[in-house]
């Protein structure tokens, strides 16, 4: 008798792209403790900016999303098709951005406080920007409050982290696919 788990059609995508996606969320998680902690503010920019951005948008997403596959592939007995590599990718960032931006709001009901200092510290940069006029600069403010509420930041944060992981995933799917010769 055959084992299931060795079968591509007992296993989803999803379940790889659960586990994967939580411990990327639980890591992006101890990042914005640790920056809290420290005082920094990736969102000034400079190197610190840069390094945060291809860290969380570029390598950490690749590297949890070609973990996920492989771990697919073993489940399913050696085999991904290029769409279950998607669906695996884009699986994993979900579950990282929902289990980010649930930290995110515990996080400001338990320290409303932060928000607060965020947005100074958004209107400093924004003031500091070359032709920022006190018209736009409070128009800015308006836009960054919007997005500073649970009810949009939760979403956009979402659809932000699908997307990436949608184009990490063909960067990965293109390279760990094989497709399983007996499969209908």
């Amino acid at each position: 008798m055959e084992n299931n788990s060795t079968t591509a059609g007992a296993v989803k995508p999803s379940k790889a792209g659960l586990n994967y996606g939580a411990i990327f969320g639980v890591l992006l998680i101890v990042e914005y403790v640790a920056f809290y902690l420290l005082d920094l503010n990736p969102q000034e920019g400079g190197t610190l900016g840069i390094i945060n951005a291809v860290l969380n948008y570029l390598v950490l997403p690749f590297l949890f999303i070609f973990l996920a596959c492989n771990y697919y592939k073993n489940l399913t007995g050696g085999y991904i098709s290029f769409g279950q590599a998607l669906k695996t990718g884009v699986v994993v960032c979900v579950i990282a951005a929902l289990v980010l931006g649930i930290f995110n709001i515990i996080f400001n009901l338990i320290f409303p406080e932060i928000q607060a200092e965020m947005m100074q510290k958004a209107k400093e940069n924004m003031a500091k920007q070359p032709n920022m006029t006190a018209e736009s600069l409070k128009m800015g403010m308006k836009v960054a409050e919007v997005f500073m509420k649970p009810y949009v930041m939760l979403p956009m944060s979402v659809l932000i982290y699908a997307f990436i992981g949608l184009i990490n995933s063909l960067i990965v799917g293109a390279i760990v696919k094989k497709e399983n010769p007996g499969a209908f």
